[in-house]
Protein backbone atom coordinates (compact mmCIF):
# COMPACT_ATOMS: atom_id res chain seq x y z
CA UNK A 1 0.00 0.00 0.00
CA UNK A 2 1.35 3.41 -1.29
CA UNK A 3 2.89 5.53 2.02
CA UNK A 4 1.85 8.99 0.56
CA UNK A 5 -0.77 10.71 2.59
CA UNK A 6 -4.16 10.71 1.42
CA UNK A 7 -5.70 13.22 -0.54
CA UNK A 8 -8.91 14.77 0.38
CA UNK A 9 -11.03 13.07 -1.89
CA UNK A 10 -9.51 10.14 -0.36
CA UNK A 11 -10.82 10.78 2.92
CA UNK A 12 -13.87 11.39 1.56
CA UNK A 13 -14.16 8.24 -0.52
CA UNK A 14 -13.48 6.19 2.49
CA UNK A 15 -16.69 7.89 3.82
CA UNK A 16 -19.17 7.03 1.03
CA UNK A 17 -20.67 3.57 1.29
CA UNK A 18 -19.08 2.02 -1.92
CA UNK A 19 -22.32 0.93 -3.16
CA UNK A 20 -21.42 2.28 -6.67
CA UNK A 21 -25.16 3.09 -7.47
CA UNK A 22 -24.94 6.33 -8.93
CA UNK A 23 -27.92 7.71 -7.11
CA UNK A 24 -25.34 10.92 -6.52
CA UNK A 25 -25.51 11.89 -10.14
CA UNK A 26 -21.66 10.48 -10.78
CA UNK A 27 -21.03 7.31 -12.41
CA UNK A 28 -19.32 5.69 -8.85
CA UNK A 29 -18.12 6.95 -5.48
CA UNK A 30 -14.54 7.76 -6.39
CA UNK A 31 -15.64 10.39 -9.03
CA UNK A 32 -18.69 11.68 -6.51
CA UNK A 33 -15.43 12.33 -3.88
CA UNK A 34 -13.65 13.96 -5.93
CA UNK A 35 -16.43 16.35 -6.96
CA UNK A 36 -17.04 17.23 -3.49
CA UNK A 37 -13.13 17.39 -3.08
CA UNK A 38 -13.17 20.21 -5.69
CA UNK A 39 -16.40 21.82 -4.33
CA UNK A 40 -18.43 20.85 -7.32
CA UNK A 41 -20.99 19.08 -5.73
CA UNK A 42 -22.72 19.35 -2.31
CA UNK A 43 -21.80 16.18 0.53
CA UNK A 44 -25.53 15.17 0.87
CA UNK A 45 -26.32 13.58 -2.28
CA UNK A 46 -25.73 10.14 -1.18
CA UNK A 47 -28.97 7.81 -0.47
CA UNK A 48 -27.13 4.65 0.38
CA UNK A 49 -25.11 6.34 3.41
CA UNK A 50 -28.09 8.43 4.30
CA UNK A 51 -27.65 10.92 7.40
CA UNK A 52 -25.19 9.39 8.97
CA UNK A 53 -23.28 9.35 5.87
CA UNK A 54 -23.50 12.99 5.54
CA UNK A 55 -22.90 13.79 9.16
CA UNK A 56 -19.37 12.00 8.22
CA UNK A 57 -18.59 13.99 5.45
CA UNK A 58 -19.45 17.44 7.15
CA UNK A 59 -17.49 16.60 9.89
CA UNK A 60 -14.50 15.95 7.63
CA UNK A 61 -14.98 19.19 5.63
CA UNK A 62 -15.88 20.88 8.61
CA UNK A 63 -18.89 21.79 7.44
CA UNK A 64 -22.59 21.93 9.16
CA UNK A 65 -24.84 18.84 9.07
CA UNK A 66 -27.08 19.01 6.26
CA UNK A 67 -30.21 17.15 5.47
CA UNK A 68 -29.99 14.82 2.48
CA UNK A 69 -30.73 16.26 -0.82
CA UNK A 70 -34.08 14.33 -1.83
CA UNK A 71 -33.18 15.10 -5.57
CA UNK A 72 -30.85 12.41 -5.28
CA UNK A 73 -33.55 9.46 -3.26
CA UNK A 74 -34.19 8.58 0.40
CA UNK A 75 -32.59 6.68 2.85
CA UNK A 76 -34.17 3.31 3.38
CA UNK A 77 -33.54 -0.21 4.31
CA UNK A 78 -31.24 -2.04 2.21
CA UNK A 79 -32.25 -3.46 -0.53
CA UNK A 80 -30.36 -6.40 -2.46
CA UNK A 81 -31.68 -7.89 -6.50
CA UNK A 82 -33.21 -11.03 -6.81
CA UNK A 83 -33.62 -12.93 -10.12
CA UNK A 84 -36.29 -14.93 -10.93
CA UNK A 85 -34.54 -17.63 -12.31
CA UNK A 86 -37.78 -18.88 -14.01
CA UNK A 87 -38.46 -15.97 -15.96
CA UNK A 88 -34.57 -14.80 -16.76
CA UNK A 89 -33.10 -15.67 -20.46
CA UNK A 90 -29.82 -15.52 -20.10
CA UNK A 91 -29.35 -12.03 -21.55
CA UNK A 92 -26.16 -10.95 -19.36
CA UNK A 93 -27.54 -7.47 -19.21
CA UNK A 94 -27.90 -7.50 -15.70
CA UNK A 95 -24.22 -8.64 -15.01
CA UNK A 96 -22.74 -6.26 -17.77
CA UNK A 97 -24.63 -3.30 -15.03
CA UNK A 98 -23.77 -4.64 -11.87
CA UNK A 99 -20.59 -2.72 -10.68
CA UNK A 100 -19.30 -5.01 -8.57
CA UNK A 101 -19.50 -8.29 -10.20
CA UNK A 102 -22.39 -9.85 -7.61
CA UNK A 103 -24.06 -11.00 -10.37
CA UNK A 104 -23.03 -14.80 -12.25
CA UNK A 105 -24.63 -16.63 -15.20
CA UNK A 106 -23.17 -17.10 -18.80
CA UNK A 107 -25.21 -16.07 -21.82
CA UNK A 108 -28.36 -18.12 -22.44
CA UNK A 109 -28.29 -19.21 -19.20
CA UNK A 110 -30.02 -18.57 -15.96
CA UNK A 111 -28.09 -16.41 -13.94
CA UNK A 112 -27.78 -15.86 -9.96
CA UNK A 113 -26.96 -12.85 -7.84
CA UNK A 114 -24.98 -13.30 -4.88
CA UNK A 115 -26.86 -12.06 -2.01
CA UNK A 116 -23.79 -11.26 0.02
CA UNK A 117 -22.18 -9.41 -2.25
CA UNK A 118 -24.98 -7.30 -3.76
CA UNK A 119 -24.96 -3.71 -2.95
CA UNK A 120 -28.70 -2.78 -3.39
CA UNK A 121 -27.59 -0.04 -6.47
CA UNK A 122 -31.07 -0.78 -8.78
CA UNK A 123 -28.26 -0.91 -11.67
CA UNK A 124 -29.33 -4.31 -12.80
CA UNK A 125 -33.04 -3.40 -12.91
CA UNK A 126 -33.88 -1.26 -15.96
CA UNK A 127 -31.66 -3.42 -18.61
CA UNK A 128 -33.59 -6.44 -17.59
CA UNK A 129 -35.79 -7.12 -20.94
CA UNK A 130 -38.26 -9.69 -19.24
CA UNK A 131 -38.34 -7.71 -15.68
CA UNK A 132 -37.53 -10.86 -13.84
CA UNK A 133 -35.18 -8.84 -11.20
CA UNK A 134 -36.82 -7.63 -7.99
CA UNK A 135 -35.30 -5.55 -5.04
CA UNK A 136 -35.68 -6.83 -2.08
CA UNK A 137 -35.81 -5.91 1.32
CA UNK A 138 -32.49 -7.03 3.12
CA UNK A 139 -32.24 -5.12 6.61
CA UNK A 140 -35.91 -4.52 7.85
CA UNK A 141 -35.78 -1.63 10.08
CA UNK A 142 -32.19 -0.54 9.45
CA UNK A 143 -30.84 2.47 6.66
CA UNK A 144 -27.88 3.87 5.62
CA UNK A 145 -24.69 2.48 7.68
CA UNK A 146 -26.75 0.70 10.15
CA UNK A 147 -27.44 -1.56 7.44
CA UNK A 148 -23.53 -1.62 5.55
CA UNK A 149 -20.50 -1.81 7.27
CA UNK A 150 -16.98 -0.52 6.70
CA UNK A 151 -15.78 -3.92 5.67
CA UNK A 152 -19.03 -4.32 3.48
CA UNK A 153 -17.89 -1.04 1.35
CA UNK A 154 -14.63 -1.65 1.38
CA UNK A 155 -14.97 -5.28 -0.36
CA UNK A 156 -17.25 -3.60 -2.46
CA UNK A 157 -14.71 -1.43 -3.60
CA UNK A 158 -12.10 -3.67 -3.99
CA UNK A 159 -14.74 -5.65 -6.10
CA UNK A 160 -15.55 -2.54 -8.02
CA UNK A 161 -12.08 -1.65 -9.12
CA UNK A 162 -11.01 -4.93 -9.52
CA UNK A 163 -14.10 -4.90 -12.53
CA UNK A 164 -13.38 -1.22 -13.77
CA UNK A 165 -9.45 -2.48 -14.20
CA UNK A 166 -11.05 -5.92 -15.64
CA UNK A 167 -12.88 -4.05 -18.27
CA UNK A 168 -10.35 -1.57 -19.35
CA UNK A 169 -7.63 -4.41 -20.02
CA UNK A 170 -10.41 -6.31 -22.31
CA UNK A 171 -11.04 -3.27 -24.25
CA UNK A 172 -7.02 -2.84 -24.66
CA UNK A 173 -6.87 -6.50 -25.86
CA UNK A 174 -9.52 -6.15 -27.93
CA UNK A 175 -8.64 -3.08 -29.37
CA UNK A 176 -5.18 -4.53 -30.22
CA UNK A 177 -6.95 -7.95 -31.84
CA UNK A 178 -8.68 -5.38 -34.21
CA UNK A 179 -6.02 -3.44 -34.90
CA UNK A 180 -3.93 -6.18 -36.12
CA UNK A 181 -6.74 -7.59 -38.17
CA UNK A 182 -6.61 -3.79 -40.30
CA UNK A 183 -2.93 -3.89 -40.61
CA UNK A 184 -3.14 -7.91 -41.82
CA UNK A 185 -5.93 -6.37 -44.33
CA UNK A 186 -3.72 -3.27 -44.91
CA UNK A 187 -0.68 -5.54 -46.31
CA UNK A 188 -3.33 -7.56 -48.17
CA UNK A 189 -4.97 -4.74 -50.01
CA UNK A 190 -1.05 -3.49 -50.34
CA UNK A 191 0.37 -6.96 -52.29
CA UNK A 192 -3.22 -7.35 -54.25
CA UNK A 193 -2.39 -6.81 -57.75
CA UNK A 194 -4.23 -3.78 -59.25
CA UNK A 195 -4.20 -3.15 -62.88
CA UNK A 196 -6.73 -0.89 -64.48
CA UNK A 197 -7.41 2.40 -63.45
CA UNK A 198 -10.99 0.56 -61.85
CA UNK A 199 -8.65 -1.82 -60.04
CA UNK A 200 -6.24 1.00 -59.05
CA UNK A 201 -9.07 3.85 -57.74
CA UNK A 202 -11.03 0.80 -55.73
CA UNK A 203 -7.38 0.01 -53.97
CA UNK A 204 -6.93 3.15 -53.01
CA UNK A 205 -10.09 3.55 -52.01
CA UNK A 206 -9.85 0.50 -49.72
CA UNK A 207 -6.47 1.15 -48.02
CA UNK A 208 -8.01 4.96 -47.37
CA UNK A 209 -10.54 3.29 -44.97
CA UNK A 210 -8.13 1.09 -43.51
CA UNK A 211 -5.62 3.89 -42.60
CA UNK A 212 -8.21 6.34 -41.54
CA UNK A 213 -9.31 3.27 -39.15
CA UNK A 214 -6.06 3.15 -37.66
CA UNK A 215 -5.06 6.29 -37.15
CA UNK A 216 -8.46 6.50 -35.52
CA UNK A 217 -7.46 3.64 -32.70
CA UNK A 218 -4.17 4.87 -32.52
CA UNK A 219 -5.58 7.88 -31.40
CA UNK A 220 -8.00 6.92 -29.09
CA UNK A 221 -5.62 4.60 -28.04
CA UNK A 222 -3.57 7.50 -26.84
CA UNK A 223 -6.47 9.44 -25.33
CA UNK A 224 -7.23 5.80 -23.36
CA UNK A 225 -6.36 6.27 -19.71
CA UNK A 226 -3.84 3.51 -18.43
CA UNK A 227 -5.13 0.57 -16.63
CA UNK A 228 -4.15 0.70 -12.66
CA UNK A 229 -3.52 -1.63 -10.28
CA UNK A 230 -6.61 -2.33 -8.33
CA UNK A 231 -6.49 -0.76 -4.93
CA UNK A 232 -6.12 -2.45 -1.59
CA UNK A 233 -9.07 -1.40 1.16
Amino acid sequence: MSDSPKTLADRIEDLLPQTQCTKCGYPACRPYAEAIAAGSASYNQCPPGGAEGVARIAALLGKPVIPLNPVHGAERERPVAVIDESACIGCTLCIQACPVDAIVGAAKQMHTVITSLCTGCDLCVPPCPVDCIDMQTATPGRTGWAAWSPSDADAARVRHDARTVRLQREKQENDARLAAKALAKLAEVDASNAQTETELAEKERKRAIIQAAIERASKQKAMAPAVPPPKKP
